[in-house]
């Protein structure tokens, strides 16, 4: 009964770099997901047929090229001290 191999979750694991954002992660990889259903070849070689799989395999070797819009948050004014 108990003689069940472990399964691999690697898969489920989000990347440990702590530069890169968890939530910036989830979203690349759900835009490549809609890429991949949208008929966008794969750029791995694999053998699972779920785009949100091969999404976020991809983003984590780093094989999909994103870059960051918007501005960058404004700086505080930092108080004087009073005299």
């Amino acid at each position: 009964m108990g003689d069940k191999a472990p399964r691999n979750n690697a898969h489920c694991t989000l990347p440990d770099d702590p530069d890169q954002s968890t939530y910036r992660f989830i979203i690349v990889a759900a835009k490549r997901a809609r890429q991949l259903q949208g008929g966008a070849r794969p750029v791995l070689p694999t053998s699972s047929k779920k785009p949100t799989v091969i999404a976020m395999e991809e983003v984590r070797r780093g094989l999909v090229k994103y870059s960051l819009t918007g501005h960058a948050p404004e700086e505080l004014p930092v108080p004087e001290p009073a005299a």
